[in-house]
């Protein structure tokens, strides 16, 4: 069955150097704080964990609004928060195929996923077209056309953030 929905992907960055430099009691101390920002977010704005990855969480949302808003929302709080590690994220949307009821098939979900390889730490890039549904208190700032592996053409890339001087008005 073809569904619309919009995906992201999140990781911590550097999560394997930490986890060698500071062993396994302090990577899973980050790792908890990290996911009980996941969860609270995501109940904050209705979108859903819909695998955890590691050192990372694959979302999806019916209301893209809500997936840009919960994830700028995320590195935001982590990074306010000042935690041993950032995150950075990648996020797409579109018609999907719902697999066996619980999984997604299609270029969205590669997009996102390849999306959040390429950003850097502290870094939402948003696949444009899904840019497009951020919340007015978030701002978009071009992030140019990239070749994505596995993708033939290239994707037009935003970078969706608060602005600097900006507070969070939900």
């Amino acid at each position: 069955m073809r569904v619309s929905r919009s995906f992201a992907f999140v990781d911590l960055c550097g999560f394997t150097r930490f986890t060698d430099a500071h062993g396994d009691e302090e990577s899973v101390a980050v790792l908890t704080g990290f996911r009980a920002c996941v969860r609270e977010l995501s109940s904050e704005y209705g979108v859903r964990v819909a695998k955890w990855l590691g050192d990372g969480a694959m979302f999806v949302s019916t209301e893209p609004w809500q997936l840009v808003a919960a994830i700028v929302d995320l590195e935001h709080r982590i990074d306010v928060a000042g935690g041993a590690l950032p995150i950075r994220a990648g996020m797409a949307g579109g018609e999907v195929i719902l697999f066996e009821g619980d999984d997604y098939i299609g270029g969205p979900v590669n997009l996102a996923a390849r999306l959040c390889d390429a950003a850097e730490p502290n870094e939402v890039l948003a696949a444009a077209d899904l840019a497009e549904f951020r919340p007015t208190w978030t701002e978009a700032r071009p992030g140019g056309t990239r070749n994505v592996p596995g993708f033939v053409q290239p994707v037009k890339v935003v970078r969706v953030s608060l602005p600097v001087t900006a507070e969070l008005q939900l």
